[in-house]
């Protein structure tokens, strides 16, 4: 299945760059390992999209709610943090 999602141009151009290899979302769309995710370059001043597209191949999901590490008090106080590799 092919997403399609807004990209922010900052991000955009690190995925071009190649220097950013995830993407952090809401969960609110369903996603599953071998969708294709096509980031749309958005730019949010002019409330328009670029037309400039990047289709990546989801490799792997993992969703923050699966997760049970951390109690709910430090997630508040702290967030979470991306580290792709």
């Amino acid at each position: 299945m092919k997403i399609k999602k807004k990209a922010w141009p900052e991000l955009f151009e690190a995925v071009l760059a190649g220097r950013k290899n995830f993407d952090l979302r809401l969960n609110d769309f369903k996603v599953k390992e071998r969708d294709i995710l096509v980031l749309e370059e958005w730019n949010p001043a002019k409330k328009e999209y670029t037309g400039r597209k990047i289709e990546k191949k989801v490799r792997f999901v993992l969703k923050s709610k699966d997760l049970n590490f951390w109690n709910k008090e430090e997630i508040e106080r702290k967030g979470f943090q991306v580290i792709g590799f």
